[in-house]
């Protein structure tokens, strides 16, 4: 091996894998070193290194350089599968690293492959150099692939498993939503208009807030497109999710009933030290603002990033009057710190249990001790009302698998034979004669077999006579 030779060698590996050249040229000294220590003794203090522009290599034993004659031999004592083992694995080494570093650079970001083998309910997708994996987890509810379909997701998650890298995907993070736009909406990929925030539940719903730098251009109207194209083919790459495109505004006031559409809302109450806004509705609003199984407003306080908490001003009067009654009732709280309270968005003792003590001192012109014990006050009271509730639910729960039972043991039962009126057999030589009847019940139905009945036989026998 000259150093001609061992140029072309690198030369190519650099061109056909794309591996840094240096790292070719360790994979070769570590070859050569590892010759060196079979030949000389593992006791050896051995240093080998390769010329970079000449590629002559250099043996040096105990700081001795070895001769030209011994090294030929040495070199030529390098066994072909111990040099392609070393080679092989600095190879594959440089490969990982380099498809690490790669899509690190694409993290969150989408890439399209094909479904090349399906494992369980996970699929391994082809992305070119390298294979994904989408869990079962990370794919859209209700969506299924099968081999050769084509998929897009976004990297999730980039790290080295031994001399591979583990690419994992998934097409349910709410960073799949915001690249889909970007590839659907110019405007969106430009920056002239800014995804400002996102919600999602996937599968079911996403809630989308958009601003724009052109007062000229509507945002909402520019996401949705003509007759609704462009989010059709967003909603139509997540399986048909429904999509709702809300203006941002900086103005919780304004942003709030946004996020909270369709629904309608009368007003915005905001409670600063609690990061929680309360929001009025109509009666015929409210199911509406809160959604199927509170959907609209769990997305709605997430695209906000405030709790939001979705109310009638009656129900609301009802709270207020409660919290004012308990927080009174508190030791060491007045009937104004009640109020205050109460108007900073405390409307439990769950919410006051959390109340920093600097706060509440301020608000009251409380000691540290007095804080204290209210904090401690409130927090015992949560902890009873919390079991209280965990009971209810309990006892409600029993009771009701009891009614089951005793439903399905009613249904189990054997029907009962219907009753049997009696039946009072005529005299066989009585034609067409009339019979006056007595009967000693007055209802017939309810008769009970033994029931008398009075017949006048005189009538009878007179009729029947000779």
């Amino acid at each position: 091996m000259n150093g001609p030779e061992l140029l072309r060698i690198v030369d190519a590996i650099h061109r056909d894998k794309s591996i840094d050249k240096e790292i070719v040229f360790e994979g070769i000294e570590q070859a050569i070193l590892s010759a060196a220590r079979k030949h000389y003794g593992e006791e050896e203090v051995i240093e080998v290194h390769v010329d970079r522009t000449t590629g002559h290599p250099t043996v040096k034993t105990n700081g001795q350089e070895v001769d030209s004659d011994a090294l030929g031999e040495l070199l030529g004592r390098i066994s072909a599968q111990t040099a392609k083992q070393v080679m092989i694995q600095k190879i594959r080494e440089a490969e990982r690293d380099a498809l690490f570093d790669e899509y690190v650079e694409q993290r969150n970001q989408i890439v399209t492959g094909t479904v090349s083998k399906l494992e369980g309910g996970s699929s391994i997708v082809n992305l070119g150099k390298v294979e994904g994996l989408l869990p079962r987890g990370e794919q859209i509810p209700g969506e299924g692939f099968r081999v050769g379909d084509r998929v897009r997701a976004i990297v999730l998650e980039v790290r080295k498993s031994g001399s591979r890298v583990k690419i994992i995907l998934s097409r349910i993070h709410v960073e799949f939503v915001r690249r889909l736009f970007e590839l659907e909406i110019p405007e969106v990929s430009e920056r002239i208009i800014e995804v400002r925030s996102l919600a999602r539940e996937a599968g079911y719903r996403s809630k989308v807030a958009v601003s724009c730098i052109d007062n000229n251009i509507d945002a909402v109207g520019a996401c949705v497109g003509v007759r609704g194209a462009r989010i059709k083919n967003i909603t139509g790459e997540l399986g048909d999710e429904k999509i709702d495109i809300v203006r941002w505004n900086d103005s919780l006031q304004v942003l709030v009933p946004n996020a909270l559409q369709p629904a309608e809302v009368e007003d915005v109450i905001l409670c600063p030290m609690l990061g929680r806004v309360i929001v009025l509705v109509r009666d015929d609003q409210l199911s509406l603002a809160i959604g199927k199984r509170g959907q609209n407003v769990r997305l709605a306080s997430k695209l906000v990033g405030w709790d939001i908490e979705v109310m009638t001003r009656e129900e609301l009067d009802e709270q207020l009057e409660r919290a004012v009654q308990a927080f009174s009732e508190t030791p060491g709280v007045t009937a104004d710190l009640a109020e205050s309270l109460v108007a900073q968005g405390f409307l439990s003792f769950d919410d006051l249990s959390v109340i920093e003590p600097d706060q509440l001192a301020e608000m009251g012109g409380l000691t540290e001790e007095q804080c204290d014990i209210i904090v401690a006050h409130a927090e015992n009271e949560s902890e009873r009302l919390e079991r209280e509730e965990k009971l209810r639910r309990a006892q409600e729960k029993a009771q009701a698998s009891i009614n089951s039972h005793h439903e399905h043991e009613e249904r189990r039962k054997p029907g009962v034979p219907e009753k049997v009126e009696p039946v009072v057999e005529a005299a066989p030589e009585v034609v067409e004669t009339p019979v006056d009847t007595e009967v000693a019940s007055a209802d017939t139905e309810a008769a009970s077999p033994e029931a008398e009945v009075t017949t006048d036989m005189n009538e009878v026998g007179h009729q029947s006579g000779p």
